[in-house]
């Protein structure tokens, strides 16, 4: 079994990636070959396990791999859960301008008013 990961840390925080192989009890060795994470041995305080599981063979060749991952949809079943949207979210308010947020406060009140 490959469970997906995402990774929390580094230049690589946010790709997902599956687990390949248990190295040790705290290091494991992961690949992405769809999401442009290159095959290599992480640390398990850098990756957040997920609840998707592949049904792959141990230290599965690439190819095959990305194969498996095509056929799961790995990246489409992750885009649609809670936690991804909002990193999605996070990613969009952090890329605002400062007008970009006095729109969205100016609108916040709005709302907040007419609420009441």
């Amino acid at each position: 079994m490959g469970r997906v990961v995402l990774i929390n840390y580094g230049p690589l925080s946010g790709k997902i990636a599956v687990i390949v192989e248990i190295i040790t009890t705290s290091r494991v060795l992961i690949d992405g070959p769809t999401t442009g994470v290159k095959r290599q041995e992480i640390s398990l305080r850098r990756v957040s396990l997920t609840d998707f599981k592949l049904d792959v063979a141990r230290g599965i060749k690439a190819a095959a791999l990305k194969e498996a991952v095509n056929k799961f949809d790995m990246v489409k079943k992750f885009a649609g859960t809670p936690f991804a949207k909002k990193m999605q979210r996070g990613q969009t308010r952090a890329k605002l301008t400062d007008f970009d947020r006095f729109k969205v406060m100016v609108l916040r009140k709005k709302v907040n008013f007419e609420f009441f």
